[in-house]
C-alpha cells in the first residue's frame, strides 16, 4: 500500500510538472527550461500585463550569449506592440559559431548536416511550444536577432524561414550574399546544388527578410569579423548590409524574381541591441511602413 501511494505520488508530481510547463507564459519577466530532447535550453520570456492577442517575438541574442539581457532589451518592443517575447539561450559551449551564426548547416569538416540537426530547426519547434502553452495554434510570430543573432537569422531566411511573418537581422557582422562566388557563411559557394542552385537563391530573395542597420555601426568593435572573407564584404557592418541588400535587389530585378526583403536604417545608432530594439524604426523593420 505504501509503495502504491509512493508511485501515485510520483505520478502526481510528474503530472503537475507537465501541467505547470503547459501553463501560459507568466505576466512580466520569466523563464522556463525547454526539455528539447537531448539538448535542454533555457528560454527567457516577457509578457505584458495587459497582453491579449499580440504576436510572438522570438529574439536571438548576440555573441556574448546574454539572453537575459536581450529579453530585457526587448521589453520595450513587447510593451509597444503588445507582444510576447521569448529569447532562447544558445550557449557558446554547445552552440559555437558553426552551430549559431552558421546555423549548424555544415560541421567542422564542411559536411552538410541533416536538416533536422540544423540549429535553424529549433525555431519552429520552440514557436510550437509557446503556441501550445498559450492555446493559440495560429499565433503569428516574428524573428528578430541582433549582431550574431542577426547573422543566424539572415542565414535561416535562406534555408528554413518557416512561417515567420518577418525575419529581422539587426546589425549582423557578416551577410549571406546571394551568390556562389563567396564560400558558405558569406555566400553559397561550396554547398551542394540542392542548397545553392538558382531555386535556392530565388527562395532566399523571396523570404521576408529585413536588414535592420544602425548608421553609426561603422567601427571594428564587438567581435567584428575582420577575416579576409569578411573584409571582402565591406569595411564595416553598415557598408556590408547596404552592399548585400543592393546585390540582392539587383539580382532579383535582373532575373524577374520576387523580392521581399526590406532595408531599414536607424540614424546614429552604433552596435547597440538595446537602442536598436527601442528605436522608432524597429516598427518598420518588423511590420513595414504604416
Amino acid at each position: 500500500m505504501k509503495r502504491l501511494c509512493f508511485l501515485l505520488g510520483a505520478v502526481a508530481v510528474v503530472f503537475n510538472a507537465v501541467a505547470a510547463r503547459a501553463e501560459p507564459l507568466p505576466a512580466g519577466p520569466g523563464r522556463f527550461e525547454w526539455a528539447n530532447p537531448g539538448e535542454a535550453i533555457t528560454v527567457f520570456t516577457y509578457k505584458p500585463a495587459a497582453y491579449r492577442d499580440g504576436p510572438l517575438l522570438v529574439v536571438c541574442h548576440g555573441v556574448a550569449r546574454n539572453a537575459e539581457d536581450y529579453r530585457n532589451y526587448a521589453i520595450a518592443m513587447a510593451e509597444r506592440f503588445g507582444a510576447l517575447v521569448i529569447v532562447p539561450l544558445l550557449d557558446k559551449e554547445r552552440f559555437p559559431l558553426l552551430r549559431y551564426q552558421r546555423g549548424g548547416l555544415v560541421d567542422a569538416a564542411g559536411q552538410v548536416q541533416p536538416a533536422e540537426r540544423w540549429t535553424y530547426a529549433l525555431m519552429p519547434k520552440l514557436v510550437a511550444l509557446v503556441r501550445s502553452r498559450e492555446g493559440k495554434p495560429a499565433l503569428p510570430y516574428y524573428l528578430i536577432g541582433h549582431s550574431a543573432g542577426g547573422q543566424f537569422l539572415a542565414r535561416l531566411a535562406a534555408f528554413l524561414p518557416g512561417e515567420a511573418v518577418r525575419i529581422v537581422a539587426a546589425n549582423p557582422g557578416s551577410h549571406l550574399f546571394p551568390n556562389r562566388e563567396q564560400e558558405f557563411g558569406y555566400g553559397f559557394g561550396g554547398l551542394p546544388a540542392e542548397l545553392s542552385d538558382d531555386d535556392v537563391l530565388r527562395r532566399y530573395l523571396a523570404a521576408p527578410l529585413t536588414l535592420y542597420l544602425g548608421t553609426g555601426d561603422v567601427t571594428p568593435e564587438h567581435s567584428f569579423d575582420q577575416s579576409p572573407a569578411g573584409m571582402k564584404q565591406g569595411p564595416n557592418r553598415l557598408v556590408r548590409g547596404r552592399t548585400c541588400f543592393a546585390e540582392a535587389e539587383r539580382l532579383a530585378r535582373a532575373r524577374g524574381w520576387p523580392f521581399n526583403w526590406r532595408k531599414v536604417e536607424t540614424p546614429g545608432i552604433a552596435h547597440d541591441g538595446a537602442r536598436m530594439f527601442a528605436a522608432p524604426e524597429v516598427a518598420e523593420a518588423l511590420f513595414g511602413k504604416r
